[in-house]
């Protein structure tokens, strides 16, 4: 059995980090499935998924790391060619990814305890963000 759900954050435009994590288990629960797995995707070339812990600590920690890593105010050839400004966003999408897969097993993502889902919006400008949510087992 496939079920498919839809996500939609709207974002600021300055490296937005979303916990997810309630809204799959939610989606999980109407899909009743017990064995499986939930697959997320966010289209688009600037933002991207991963796990973290949710708090307000680490989600700094986390924006500081990714700035310090691919700094915003560096050279980009992609801004150089179309001006818009955010060649380092859709960098930092690609470092990060745009899918994850979460096996799921007596009806329970095997996330961690402290571990939940988040979507992070890299682009310079707000937009409305969907995540894409395929269910699949029995």
């Amino acid at each position: 059995m496939i079920r498919t759900y839809t996500i939609e954050k709207k974002s600021t435009g300055k490296t937005d980090i979303f916990d997810i994590t309630v809204e799959l288990e939610q989606h999980l629960k109407a899909s009743q499935i017990e064995t499986g797995q939930v697959v997320a995707f966010v289209p688009g070339s600037t933002a991207g998924l991963t796990t973290i812990e949710f708090e307000g600590g680490v989600i700094n920690d986390l924006r500081q790391a990714i700035e310090r890593l691919l700094p915003r105010n560096i050279h980009y050839d992609h801004d150089a060619r179309w001006g818009d400004g955010n060649g380092y966003s859709h960098v930092r999408a690609a470092m990060m990814g745009p899918s994850l897969y979460i096996p799921v097993i007596d009806g329970q993502m095997t996330l961690g305890t402290w571990q939940q889902v988040v979507l992070c919006d890299f682009d310079n400008r707000p937009r409305t963000r969907r995540v894409i949510v395929q269910i699949t087992g029995e």
